[in-house]
């Protein structure tokens, strides 16, 4: 490797590593004009380039060259043990890593760890963690890798959404969705009277909401964005514990909704996992319909999939529940409007 070839090493690299734009909007909050947003942007794009040219200092020639090797030797050992891993691997993989083959990588690792678990972003460069948009925590949580002992626990290993969190989700992500949908929620109070908000629910838990699904389950967001921003409050979601396993992953698994059901709450519905939440005083919704209830057919709209003798009645009664029975209304009439325009766009 020439030095003169070895200075300008640095700047090729960081063409090829990264998105400079999604680095440099890191720094940068939401909330600004469009004019502030550029000149930020510009400020912050300005700053980056200095570093660049430190980086032939950092990292001389021979140094580089004996990473490389370092890394050869490395790659060998590490790839000859793989089999014997058993411990639990969240792998984190890059669409449009220019630097090395991430998304290759994902499926031989996804194939050769026992125990592996992908998320690609397919939007993103090689120094995924370095870019705007992307979390780790909040990665490790929607995966369900985060845990503080040996063994995961769904109820005592939940961290609830930070600030920062709470507002991609819902300031960001979802709010178009929630635009469109514009839910209405409204209580009851002990009188009788029905108010618009959640002022007819108990402050203090355990309160059980017992619930109908509605399509696809759209009604979740809205449930959830509602709980925290008046009540300040998680409600635990019991769910399909098929949500919470790996088995129907693929090695390309993006994040998905199934990942924000379990940063707001999501837990598998198990006798335990509710006896345990009782126990702690939480607030948990259940779903008697499940699945068939989310997924139902034309025709079947606003009925009930419960069995005969729903099983949360005992235990809710042991531990004084307020059972808070509940429903929605226009879900189901919002999305055959809306795929009555995407046919005529279509």
């Amino acid at each position: 490797m020439p030095s003169d070839l070895h200075v300008t090493v640095p700047y090729l690299l960081s063409f090829v590593m990264a998105d400079p734009l999604k680095m440099a909007m890191v720094s940068i909050e939401n909330n600004l004009s469009p004019p502030e947003t550029l000149q930020k942007l510009s400020e912050s794009l300005t700053s980056l380039l200095p570093l660049l040219s430190q980086l032939a200092d950092i990292i001389p020639r021979d140094a580089l060259l004996w990473k490389l090797k370092l890394l050869k030797s490395g790659a060998a050992y590490a790839n000859s043990r793989l089999h014997a891993v058993q411990a639990e691997v969240l792998f984190l993989a890059s669409g449009k890593d220019n630097l090395l083959p991430s998304g290759e990588e994902a499926d031989r690792l996804f194939k050769a760890l026992k125990n592996c678990r992908v998320r690609y972003f397919k939007e993103n460069g090689h120094t995924l963690l370095l870019e705007d948009g992307v979390n780790l925590l909040s990665v490790i949580k929607g995966a369900n890798m985060y845990r503080r002992g040996r063994q995961r626990d769904f109820v005592t290993d939940y961290l609830p959404p930070t600030l920062s969190e709470f507002k991609k989700t819902f300031d960001e992500d979802h709010k178009l969705f929630h635009l469109a949908l514009s839910p209405v929620m409204m209580s009851t109070l002990t009188n009788g009277k029905i108010v618009r908000g959640l002022a007819g629910i108990p402050d203090q838990g355990p309160v059980l909401f017992v619930g109908y699904h509605a399509l696809m389950g759209i009604e979740l967001s809205p449930l959830y964005e509602e709980f925290l921003r008046e009540k300040n409050t998680i409600v635990r979601g019991m769910a399909h514990p098929m949500l919470f396993g790996s088995k129907y992953e693929t090695s390309r698994q993006e994040s998905s909704r199934f990942d924000t059901v379990s940063m707001y709450g999501g837990l598998p519905v198990t006798p335990i996992n509710m006896y345990r939440l009782f126990e702690r005083n939480q607030y948990v919704l259940l779903y008697p319909g499940g699945a068939r209830e989310a997924l139902h057919r034309k025709g079947e709209e606003y009925k009930l999939f419960w069995p005969d003798q729903p099983e949360f009645v005992r235990m809710a009664a042991r531990f004084g529940v307020t059972v808070v029975p509940f429903g929605f209304v226009g879900e189901d009439d919002i999305l055959e409007v809306a795929f009555l325009i995407l046919l005529l766009f279509l």
